[in-house]
């Protein structure tokens, strides 16, 4: 039986993956999914010059956001951003 993550990479089309906590100072995430409560304060979203203040909450365990964020920080718990692999054909 494979893991959430794994059926979730596998939805994403087996993209890379980035596991962080803190800050993520330069990205190109299309998604980013908290698999356990975490607390984000500072979100980029790709177009928008800074930080948008509507996502910065405490996200549930299991939350997945499909958006294009350029930076990102949480203050507790972890991350997994998406990014589209470049490697691939």
């Amino acid at each position: 039986m494979q893991s959430t993550n794994e059926q979730l990479a596998e939805m994403l089309g087996k993209t890379s993956q980035t596991i962080f906590t803190g800050a993520v100072a330069s990205c190109d995430f299309f998604c980013v999914h908290f698999p356990i409560e975490s607390v984000c304060s500072v979100m980029k979203i790709d177009g928008s010059g800074s930080a948008t203040t509507a996502l910065q909450t405490t996200y549930p365990a299991g939350t997945t956001l499909f958006l294009n964020v350029t930076a990102i920080t949480i203050t507790s718990g972890v991350g997994i951003g998406y990014h589209t692999d470049t490697a691939k054909g």
